[in-house]
């Protein structure tokens, strides 16, 4: 036999550790990699929510109030320079007569979120864009570190493209300084009724022990790698060096064999063909041969346990329908809801995305004068949304029935479900009650989609009322309520984001414009035709596509004449 120059083990072996210490280098970038930008992520999504949270949180009125002021003061010397700290505070008190009551609950309500939130720093600043300057109007910190009113900053040039566009706010970036070391910073737009900025919320988060912690997860990650990648090669050498060809044949055979006497109906007497064949190796190959000595009790298994789950999937189905039809019959589903009341007109309906949904609409009589309108929609979908649906509706007409208004009904739910909330579930929520005498509509709005209105003889129309955080995001939230009234011959409409979201094959969205369109084309109609209406258009948008979200729709009409 002609003599071998390098054994096919030794190559295996230098082809082994090459690769090795190749992929193990591959793993610990690419990990490193994953973990840095899903930490960069992580914090720039809190940090945008929070600041979002505190542009939500504070009042428009009083910040509006405060940031014209100081945006006089400071215009009539912008971006002012000063050589010591006697200039400094001679500057400064130019705006301490603005720090009155209402600065004083602006700065209680940034410093709520800040403490409740943990943040390095959050504060409410007027960007200049003429000398790309902020100029500081709240920041919720008592140590010596705070920037007092008026005090201005330079806006780094990363931002002039959100400065030149300030309603989209500050999207969330990372920053290192001498002074303050790794931050992760966002700002979002206060916004007024009409849409415009009145000043942003800016966070900071240290980022100085992740950016630590980043390190020390790479070292380790090395020296993990290569301790591993040295063990899993020495040992795979040993392995390739030991003879497992003729086993391996072995077992090929034997279940070509297996697979042919099964085939053609044999049995193979009392033991199987694997049951015959003795392997003694010690490793892996007998645990495989172990394992296909198995195949066909495992196989008979398997058709047993497919069996019962296929019983328990039909029982789990039974149980599902039985939860829609429940969840249905929680919902008021008996059209005319109120045959004896020709005052009004009122229909809605629920289409869940699965067997159970986490929308939920309600309307009840509190009295004889006075309508309550609740439609709502549960994150997430199935039966956790649907049980936290059940709480909430359960609640909200609680309250409602308990003489509350549609503000203190929110705000004491709210905190009921803050409580325990440990799957972190929320609920936007629109609540309204019509006073059926006069027409007026008392409500608030809980983080839902805006309501839109036709006035007799004309066309819907969005009417964007003022939003509040979501119930269950956060104890404590305070909520706004408005009024409008419905005439003769007017119809509300109120839905979930299931049906302005609702997509077809190609992603597109159906938009709210579509909706306008759909409610348009069937203005003239009751209640349940408009409802069917725009679900018949929905349909028809989507086509095949799957339901990815419950659409839940309310329309109340009030009658032309008594």
């Amino acid at each position: 036999m002609e003599k071998v120059r390098c054994s096919l083990s030794r190559k295996v072996a230098m082809m082994i550790l090459l690769f090795a210490f190749l992929l193990a280098a591959a793993a610990a970038f690419v990990s490193y990699y994953i973990f840095a930008k899903t930490v960069d992520n992580y914090y720039g999504h809190v940090t945008m929510s929070i600041a979002k949270t505190a542009a939500a949180m504070v009042d428009k009125d009083l910040t509006k109030y405060y940031a014209d002021a100081i945006k006089e003061i400071y215009l009539a010397d912008p971006a002012p320079e000063w050589n010591d700290e006697e200039e400094q505070a001679a500057y400064l008190a130019k705006y301490d007569a603005l720090k009155t009551e209402g600065y004083q609950q602006l700065f209680d309500t940034l410093y709520k979120v800040r403490e409740a939130n943990s943040v390095m720093s959050l504060y409410i600043v007027y960007m200049d864009q003429q000398t790309k300057t902020c100029v500081y109007i709240v920041d919720a910190d008592t140590s010596e570190k705070a920037c007092p009113a008026g005090t201005w900053d330079i806006v780094y040039e990363q931002n002039y493209e959100a400065l030149s566009h300030p309603e989209g706010g500050f999207p969330a970036y990372i920053t290192r300084t001498e002074e303050f070391g790794w931050l992760c910073s966002a700002g979002a737009p206060i916004l007024d009724e009409d849409g415009t900025v009145i000043a942003h919320a800016m966070v900071d988060i240290s980022m100085d022990n992740v950016m630590k912690a980043r390190h020390s997860y790479l070292f380790k990650l090395m020296i993990l790698l290569i301790t591993l990648t040295a063990i899993l090669t020495g040992l795979a050498i040993r392995w390739m060096n030991q003879a497992v060809v003729k086993p391996i044949d072995s077992l090929t055979f034997s279940a070509s064999q297996y697979v042919q006497e099964k085939s053609e109906g044999r049995q193979g007497g009392a033991f199987s063909v694997f049951d015959r064949l003795q392997i003694r190796t010690g490793d892996e190959i007998e645990n495989l041969f172990c394992a296909f000595r198995q195949m066909e009790q495992d196989i008979n298994q398997y058709i047993e346990d497919i069996t019962l789950v296929t019983a328990e999937k039909e029982r789990i189905g039974a149980e599902l329908n039985v939860a829609t039809q429940i969840q249905a019959d929680m919902l008021p589903g008996i059209f005319p809801a109120f045959p004896e009341r020709k005052e009004f007109d009122i229909f809605a309906s629920m289409n869940p995305a699965k067997e159970v949904g986490g929308d939920f609409y309600d309307f009840f009589l509190v009295d004889e004068d006075h309508l309550a309108l609740v439609i709502a929609d549960v994150s997430g979908k199935g039966v956790p949304a649907a049980l936290f649906m059940v709480i909430t509706k359960t609640l909200i007409k609680n309250q409602m029935m308990m003489g509350g208004s549609p503000k203190a009904v929110l705000e004491a739910v709210n905190n009921q479900l803050c409580e325990n909330n440990e799957a972190e579930m929320f609920v936007t929520v629109w609540l309204a009650v019509y006073e059926i005498s006069t027409g007026k509509v008392t409500a608030a709005n809980a983080g839902h989609e805006y309501p839109a209105i036709r006035r007799a003889g004309g066309s819907f129309e969005l009417f964007k009322d003022p939003h509040g955080f979501v119930l269950a995001g956060m104890e404590n939230t305070r909520y706004k309520e408005y009024e409008m009234e419905l005439h003769a011959g007017d119809t509300l409409f109120v839905y979930t984001d299931g049906v302005p979201e609702a997509t077809d094959a190609g992603q597109t969205l159906f938009g709210t414009e579509r909706m306008l369109n759909a409610l348009n084309g069937k203005c003239d109609s009751d209640p349940e035709k408009l409802v069917g209406g725009v679900k018949d258009e929905i349909d028809r948008f989507v086509g095949e596509a799957m339901q990815f979200d419950d659409i839940t729709m309310l329309s109340l009409q009030v009658a032309d004449s008594m």
